[in-house]
């Protein structure tokens, strides 16, 4: 069992419940007498976490994670999770998590790692939390509990900076691209993992994750892999770690579940990522933060080549905080942006300072190019003709004291199938 896709974690979307793809997976059961869990957490180490905090630990940054909600009461969050700040109109339930999930996550970005507790990447970031997720909740309180789409434009009105996502579907929602779009004319950062239907279907790269303006996350083990389960396509822009992560299986929230695997928990460790580097450049857009994220990513393939399993390669926060005086661009162009080759038509547009889009605001009146093609994923597949597979092997460097998070090697995004493989598909995006 990967993942609590796979054991039915249901999220409403449209008013339909559907399957949530993007899930933390369950991979061994609590053991009450469990080894410190930050031993578990492989991949702090490769990041020089230790290093990068003494820089930044992200303080002054709020992240909004729309999930299960978020219990406040572990011993990891105490003081970490602002209740208060949740808007009234979706404030329901959003302290009472029944699954563990978006405590998960909350834990694995700003957990303090109190009381042998989950140490998150950007320990002084705060949570604001959120609950679309309802699994487990009786019915009474399933009525009252947000949409994501009025999660996620709740959240685009408040001072969080950074938007995390751990869930998905696999169904374009219009009120979900409308509210990210909303979201990002209001300057935030949206962050989502790609799924976890690598090994079934076709794999695509599910809602919001391939919405206009967010940014995708795949997975990757410690041995610089990408997951077989993460979905891959055009909309895959980052890679994190994903497997092998203490979190809650259970909401009684007395011992952590190990061996934890998906894409969510990618998406916390990248929006825990842009905290670090959006605390330690405040004057920053969420343009270019991403935009920060994108460049410095380990890679060994050509920056404008971005690879359907890896995107633009492993976040690497640490490189950018090593230098002060770091360049992150043009602060009102999106470093997302992608073109239709065929039609040579941008099919998102910039998005400007504190716009004036209203929540009522329809996408089309907020981004006309992108209202054409609504499903961002299918956008432009015509053009996607290029393959090529590479051979396995992430390159060193003297930089880091780990090959993992300095160009994660072009054979770690080709994912082997029953003795066979994916090739890469290159040219997704021009940007």
């Amino acid at each position: 069992m990967k993942s609590a896709t796979r054991r039915g974690l249901q999220v409403r979307v449209g008013g339909v419940a559907v399957s949530a793809l993007v899930a933390v997976g369950v991979g061994i059961a609590p053991d009450a007498a469990a080894v410190d869990v930050q031993t578990e957490q492989w991949y702090l180490g490769p990041m020089q976490a230790e290093e990068m905090w003494k820089v930044s630990t992200g303080e002054g940054i709020k992240v909004a994670v729309i999930d299960s909600g978020v219990n406040p009461g572990t011993a990891a969050l105490k003081g970490q999770v602002l209740a208060d700040e949740v808007p009234k109109q979706v404030a329901y339930g959003a302290t009472d998590d029944y699954e563990g999930h978006g405590t998960s996550m909350a834990e694995l970005i700003a957990g303090t790692g109190a009381g042998g507790g989950v140490q998150g990447l950007a320990p002084g970031a705060k949570i604001v939390p959120y609950r679309i997720q309802t699994r487990g909740v009786p019915e009474a309180e399933e009525k009252k509990t947000a949409e994501p789409a009025e999660a996620i434009k709740a959240a685009a009105d408040t001072d969080a900076k950074i938007i995390n996502m751990s869930f998905s579907s696999p169904y374009f929602d219009p009120d979900i691209e409308e509210a990210v779009i909303y979201a990002a004319s209001k300057g935030k950062m949206l962050i989502a993992g790609v799924g976890n239907d690598g090994e079934t279907g076709e794999g695509k790269v599910g809602y919001p994750a391939a919405a206009p303006y967010v940014l995708g996350i795949s997975s990757m083990d410690k041995d610089s892999n990408i997951s077989k389960f993460s979905s891959h396509g055009n909309y895959v822009d980052l890679v994190a770690p994903g497997e092998g992560i203490p979190g809650y299986c259970r909401p009684s929230f007395e011992s952590y579940c190990h061996g934890l695997e998906g894409t969510s928990a990618s998406t916390a460790i990248a929006s825990a990522s842009a905290a670090l580097i959006w605390s330690a450049h405040p004057d920053w857009t969420a343009n270019q933060v991403t935009r920060a994220l994108i460049d410095t990513a380990g890679r060994d393939w050509p920056k404008d080549e971005p690879t359907q399993y890896a995107g633009y390669g492993t976040v690497r926060p640490r490189t950018v905080l090593a230098d002060p005086n770091y360049d992150a661009g043009a602060p009102y162009s999106d470093p997302l942006a992608k073109w239709n080759k065929e039609e040579g038509k941008k099919l998102v547009t910039e998005i400007p300072p504190a716009s004036a889009a209203s929540p009522s605001a329809s996408g089309s009146s907020q981004a006309p190019e992108a209202s054409s093609d609504v499903d961002k994923a299918a956008a432009g597949s015509k053009a996607e003709k290029a393959e090529k597979s590479e051979n396995a092997a992430a390159e060193s460097s003297s930089d880091d004291n780990s090959t993992l998070w300095i160009a994660l090697g072009a054979a770690a995004a080709v994912v082997a199938v029953g003795g066979g493989a994916f090739a890469l598909l290159r040219s997704r995006r021009a940007t």
